[in-house]
């Protein structure tokens, strides 16, 4: 991995780990349903937007059928599937959750490409889940009322993005940025029906319309563009370890914005995590040695 995509792999993983913020103070008041439609809506106009200002063309209309597919199992629901657990399960918990989707994106990108993992490859995933492991088991979060329900629905969102990553990558003759876009697009149309059945008690405020408005336009269509930039660059699995970053992130976020605790099973399951992202992408730093064309003179 170049240093050019390592740095967009962190910056990517900030941005996300972030996400789970917004989306809890926005959860609350807006429901599921209704946050990530305003939330794909938002990232879709940007884009839009940001194909104006750039001056790119829109996604092609006879690629509707991928749009839906991806909009689908890398947005609409695992969206709304993270929405729903967020009420029960913390941040930091959520950020750690999604650190499972390498795992996914890996093996199935094993099954679909029919190519085995390499040892480096599995050391690598068995540190991440084993982080995982250790993050999620000594959480109290993971005790309360409702949370193995909320769990089963952050699993499975993390699974989806896992599926999305390997089949945007058997796409790869469409362009980046027409995968964002239209996936936005996409998302948006299929959200909507569910719009009428949530319901809004209370007026947003300043700070809930401000979160909602960072959710889409920074963690969605911004984040969006960069995923789908990585995809293209380093491959599926090495550009879905990202989230093997975000809890790094996450936890921060959930530490210095929600009050969020950190125990020694944060340090600890943070440095297997970070260790087997590593070796999934291949990232380790090559010292290279530096040869001088002359000798020095000493006067």
């Amino acid at each position: 991995m170049r240093w050019a995509s390592a740095l967009c792999l962190v910056s990517l993983a900030a941005i996300w780990g972030s996400s789970f913020i917004f989306i809890r103070i926005g959860v609350p008041v807006l429901g599921p349903a209704l946050l990530m439609e305003v939330r794909v809506a938002l990232a879709a106009v940007f884009l839009l937007m940001t194909a104006g200002v750039l001056k790119k063309s829109l996604p092609p209309i006879q690629n509707w059928r991928h749009f839906l597919i991806l909009g689908f199992v890398n947005s609409a629901l695992p969206f709304l599937l993270f929405a729903y657990a967020v009420q029960t399960l913390t941040a930091s918990l959520l950020s750690v959750i999604n650190a499972t989707a390498p795992l996914w994106g890996a093996l199935i990108g094993a099954l679909w490409y029919r190519k085995p993992l390499m040892p480096r490859q599995m050391t690598g995933l068995f540190l991440g889940i084993a982080g995982v492991s250790v993050l999620v088991g000594f959480d109290s979060a993971a005790k309360l009322e409702g949370a193995s329900l909320a769990l089963v629905a952050g699993f499975g969102a993390a699974c989806l993005y896992g599926v999305a990553s390997v089949y945007a990558q058997s796409v790869a003759h469409i362009k980046p940025f027409d995968n964002a876009h239209g996936s936005m697009w996409a998302a948006t149309l299929l959200l909507l029906p569910l719009v009428p059945f949530s319901s809004v008690d209370t007026a947003p405020d300043v700070p809930i319309l401000l979160a909602v408005l960072m959710l889409g336009v920074l963690c969605t269509g911004f984040a969006y563009l960069l995923y789908f930039r990585l995809v293209a660059d380093v491959g599926a699995s090495a550009a879905l370890s990202v989230t093997f970053l975000i809890p790094v992130f996450g936890i921060f976020w959930g530490y210095l914005f929600l009050g969020e605790l950190v125990g020694w099973h944060t340090v600890l399951g943070t440095l297997l995590v970070l260790l087997g992202t590593a070796l999934v992408t291949g990232f380790l730093p090559r010292i290279r040695q530096v040869r001088f064309s002359k000798a020095v003179d000493y006067e």
